[in-house]
């Protein structure tokens, strides 16, 4: 399957596009120029907040299409493409269980704010770089924004502490470990995967054309829509397992080490 038939690339952030400093690369950039003059569309796809991957993605933002909180939200140029907010039943039934369990510290995420419970020292420490705009509250009840994720925080870790206390969630919900510190709750419908489907049924892309970027558990639905499915090396295992290639690292800037094979091939 040639590289150069590629029509669309989509990337996580943190673990895969972003170095552990958060930082995107400069050389990203100019790669994305390049991509742009040959018509390939481009989806940054994250569990952030829309706000935060804007804040990353500043230079163009106006060019890619924005996927945040796992999946939850579509946008394109202020365009709302996909929106799946949590059913207010559904919001009170998990807000009631998370908001009840020790140590595990929720974040409700609606589109431009989050909303904090059980303060933690070290979440306060992350929230200026994951969630920058939130508010500490003593309840959700009294939120009237349409929340579209449900961030858990443990100290720790997530894998040990947090989901096997919400794993019996999946039925009906997306579960996902996220990162080493987070579980992600949301609407079943709501994840990377079912987003990037409607992306390329949107624009008449396929899977073969399809080149996609992950590290944790969140990213496996989206990268099983790409042929071309990449594994960083600094990937939980279960990514590994899923995706049909491997690249770098993060701060090894895997992601352009790929996209630079994807050039080559086409100019």
């Amino acid at each position: 399957m040639a590289l150069n038939r590629v029509k669309l690339i989509v990337s996580d952030l943190d673990g895969t596009l972003l170095n552990s400093n958060h930082d995107i690369s400069a050389e990203f950039f100019e790669l994305f120029k390049i991509l742009k003059s040959n018509n390939i569309l481009f989806v940054a796809a994250s569990g952030r907040p829309y706000y935060s991957m804007i804040d990353k993605l500043a230079p163009i933002k106006d060019d890619i299409i924005i996927v945040s909180e796992n999946g939850a939200l579509a946008i394109k140029q202020d365009k709302l493409l996909l929106s799946n907010a949590f059913e207010k039943a559904n919001l009170d039934k998990i807000s009631n269980l998370v908001s009840s369990l020790k140590e595990v510290h929720p974040v409700f995420c609606s589109k431009n704010k989050a909303y904090v419970l059980n303060k933690s020292e070290k979440l306060m420490g992350l929230l200026s770089e994951y969630y920058s705009n939130y508010e500490i509250v003593e309840t959700i009840k009294g939120v009237t924004e349409n929340i579209f994720k449900i961030a858990l925080y443990h100290e720790k870790n997530s894998e040990k502490y947090i989901y096997p206390l919400v794993k019996h969630l999946e039925a009906d919900f997306k579960v996902k470990v996220s990162a080493n510190h987070w579980v992600d709750i949301s609407e079943n419908i709501a994840n990377k995967g079912y987003a990037i489907q409607h992306i390329q049924n949107l624009y008449n892309i396929s899977p073969e054309e399809t080149m996609v970027f992950g590290d944790y558990n969140n990213d496996v639905e989206m990268l099983k829509l790409g042929y071309f499915s990449y594994a960083m090396e600094n990937a939980h295992p279960n990514v590994k397992i899923i995706a049909n290639y491997k690249t770098k690292s993060n701060d090894e800037n895997g992601v352009e080490f790929i996209i630079k094979q994807l050039i080559n091939s086409i100019v």
